[in-house]
């Protein structure tokens, strides 16, 4: 295992701690029903084991890693996307998915192009930090997991936020990843 491959990891799971955080105050302020509850437990499962999982594998195959540039690359792009989307959906972001009864359909940001750019971030980010590490195993059985997960909350979530004012027609025929295609 690279040297470097703990510390990008554990940078990861601060920013996830300074998440939940944020998360939590804002929820507090505009408290909703939240999306999907039954499956939140396994989510923080799976966002867990991202952090646990794919270090012990890259300890234990003892395997360096192909093109960890790349992969870090995408982190850092998925990550920045990420991001970018919390902060277009300011205080109506939140872990839980729950969505206030005064909603407004955000439009602006990556919400232009796509109904879950934060979504697409994670998916990247599930794939990206394993492989960074050469825990490829661990990048394929966390995704799939991270898949299940997402399906269900997805559907969960477009459930509540089709009920909000406007959601409907902000987002007819915008995607749920890729523009054009998913």
């Amino acid at each position: 295992m690279r040297p470097w491959y703990p510390i990008l990891v554990g940078a990861v799971a601060l920013q996830r701690v300074r998440e939940l955080a944020l998360s939590r105050r804002q929820e507090a302020a505009r408290p909703g029903p939240r999306a999907a509850s039954g499956s939140y437990p396994l989510m923080v499962a799976a966002h867990t084991a991202l952090m646990v999982l794919p270090p012990l594998e890259a300890r234990w195959r003892g395997r360096r890693p192909q093109r960890p540039g790349l992969w870090v690359g995408l982190l850092v792009a998925a990550t920045g996307l990420r991001w970018w989307s919390i902060r277009a959906l300011g205080a109506q972001w939140n872990v839980r998915a729950a969505v206030s009864p005064d909603l407004v359909p955000v439009t602006v940001g990556p919400y232009r192009w796509i109904r879950h750019p934060n979504y697409l971030a994670v998916v990247l980010e599930f794939a990206a930090l394993p492989m960074a590490g050469g825990a490829w195993m661990s990048a394929i059985g966390l995704s799939a997991l991270d898949g299940v997960v997402l399906w269900d909350r997805i559907r969960a979530e477009e459930s509540l936020l089709e009920r909000a004012s406007g959601y409907v027609e902000a987002f007819a025929g915008k995607a749920r990843f890729i523009p054009g295609i998913f």
